[in-house]
Order: C-alpha cells, then structure tokens, then sequence
C-alpha cells in the first residue's frame, strides 16, 4: 500500500494518540485538509509499511541502491550523506563558497575540512564549474568530496568523469544536485549525477514542483544512510509531506510528467531564440541567466520587477537569474517574449 492511499484509508478506530488534533481539531482552516491527513505512527495505520515500499519504488524509479525521503531539504541529504562516510579527523573537500550545509555537515561529522575555490568568471559575475577534481584529490587525499552540480546559475559539471576519478582514489563523491531534480527524467537536460555519485542530494521544491521543503537522497555504495538519518531527523515525520514526496516523483516518472517537462523546455529554448537582444549562458534551460549590454545585473533585475512585473530569482553584479520549473507556466513565460523590447 502507498502512503497516498494509507492517507485516504478511512479510519474506523478511536485514536487517543498524537498528533492531539486527531485530525479534526483545525486550527488553521485553509489546511483542513492537511490536518485530516496528519497522522502518526500507530497500529491502526502503520504508515511506517508504506513508507518504506514508496522508498523502494522511488530506488527502482532513480536506479539507485536506495532513495530516501526528506522533509527537511537538501541540507538534511547533505548532512546525513557526510556523516554515514566521514570518520572524525578524515579529510572533507568542499567548495569555499558552497551551501552552509556542507561545511556544518564536516563539523558534525568531526571532518578536518579543507575548501577549494572555483574560477570566477567575471563576465557572468558567477562561479564556473569543477575542473580540478582530480589535482585536489592527489593533493589533499580526501575521503569524500562535495560537489555542487548544477551550480545555482545552472552550470553542470562532468560528474561522470570526477566519479570515475574519485573511485580511482577510493574517495566518496558526494554531488549536491539540489537543483537538478528534473535531470533523471529528460533527455533534453544535463546528465543527473544520481547514477555516478555514491550519495546524490535533489530539492524536490525547487524545479521540480514539490512543497518546500521536500527532497531526496539517493544512495549508490554499499553504505546504509538509515543510522546517520535516523540521528538528525524527527522521530514524528510529517506524512502528509511524505505523500506529497511520492506523489511527486510519480508524476515526473509519468508520461503527463515527462511531457510537461519537455514542453517546458521547448517554450523556454523558442523565446530565447527570439530575444536577440539579450545575452544567455549556462547548461540547464530551465535557468535562465541573462544580461544586457549597458546595463548592469542590477539595473536589469529593477526593470524587469519595476516595468515587467518579473521577480527574478537571483541577481549579481553582471546578470541575472530567472529560474524556472513544473509550475511556470506558458501564460507565464509568455510574459518573457516581452523582454524584445530592452
């Protein structure tokens, strides 16, 4: 049984157990019906069952050894990765300017911690992709590795290769593919990292249309992440969370999912074509990074949100990022078309 349909299952029993609001004590009327379907983990239910069968599909869905369900991001994933490889006093590579999370996951995990820098690429005002995997390696003898993939900006890097260099060396390669989710389920984007990485971390909420905060971590060695999870997360999940979580890759898995995603990058890779005017880089067409000339990323992002009516996601010096995912819409993108006239 799925945790969808533990979710729908009637309950006949009288629970006196926790949650305390036993599903009709509503507090916050918009989510009536999330609170129908806060349950815990008791006998009459056993949502444990369920979780764990949706689990295994997801791993047979991703081609890993396993895939777990996060409901406190990419950084819970990151976390439980380092601590599941990393002995205290063991060498941790991670990128200087990474997400704050790699570098709390060494100290956890007690790592000696050494950060690498990437090339600036001073056009874009963004940081380019790893090139270097292996001269860090040989220099540091690390005993695992993060590797931020895609960047923010959507530049990806050669986790094939840097994996096969980190087996060379016996080094776990950790990529921290938090925005990537989309990548296992076209062809028409970057290769995902979830099938070379011994741990892969992906955001479900950030391009791939799942609730904040949820997300998965995908394990392909022979290590059990259960205990290092079991350490950091809540002995009381949400599942209604959880069910949205295999809903979610359900529906990128189906072909109503896989088409959405290609017509969305369709639309995305039509209007650039027609927007002459302005400048794109980077490997994933969902991340739309633009700049003009004569204007800086600043003076772009105010015209956009001041004269467009656009909010972009992130904005430098240089450019700027319109990020995109499952739920931008045509009527949405259309509003881009616009930008001819800069």
């Amino acid at each position: 049984m799925s945790l969808i349909s533990v979710l729908k299952k009637k309950q006949r029993k009288s629970l006196f157990t926790t949650p305390s609001h036993s599903g009709s004590l509503c507090v916050f009327h918009k989510f009536y019906q999330w609170y129908k379907s806060d349950i815990s983990e008791v006998d009459a239910l056993k949502p444990q069952e369920a979780l764990e069968s949706a689990e295994k599909k997801a791993a047979e869905i991703y081609g890993t050894k396993s895939t777990s369900f996060l409901t406190n991001g990419s950084t819970s994933g990151i976390i439980a990765a380092v601590l599941s490889c990393i002995n205290p006093g063991e060498n941790l590579l991670i990128w200087d300017k990474a997400h704050p999370c790699h570098k709390n996951a060494g100290i956890l995990a007690g790592a000696k911690i050494i950060e690498y820098t990437l090339p600036y690429n001073n056009e874009w005002g963004i940081y380019e992709k790893l090139q270097n995997a292996e001269e860090l390696i040989q220099k540091f003898s690390p005993k695992a590795i993060i590797i931020t993939s895609p960047s923010y900006e959507g530049l990806v890097s050669d986790i094939p290769h840097i994996s096969k260099i980190c087996k060379q060396y016996g080094v776990y390669l950790i990529a921290d593919e938090a925005h990537g989710a989309l990548y296992p389920f076209s062809k028409s984007l970057p290769e995902s990292a979830v099938n070379y990485a011994d741990f892969t971390v992906q955001s479900l909420h950030k391009t791939a249309g799942g609730l904040n905060p949820t997300a998965l971590l995908h394990c392909n060695c022979d290590i059990n992440v259960q205990k290092a999870l079991a350490m950091i997360n809540t002995t009381s999940p949400s599942y209604p969370m959880l069910a949205t979580i295999e809903a979610n890759i359900n529906y990128l898995n189906s072909k109503k999912g896989r088409n959405k995603i290609e017509k969305l990058i369709t639309e995305i890779c039509e209007i650039k074509s027609n927007l002459k005017n302005l400048e794109f880089y980077g490997d994933d067409p969902t991340k739309i990074l633009i700049k003009k000339t004569g204007l800086t990323g600043f003076e772009l992002s105010e015209i956009l949100y001041s004269k467009y009516n656009i909010e972009d996601e992130r904005t430098n010096e240089k450019s700027t990022l319109l990020l995109c995912g499952l739920g931008t819409s045509s009527k949405k993108l259309d509003k881009l078309r616009y930008l001819i006239k800069l």
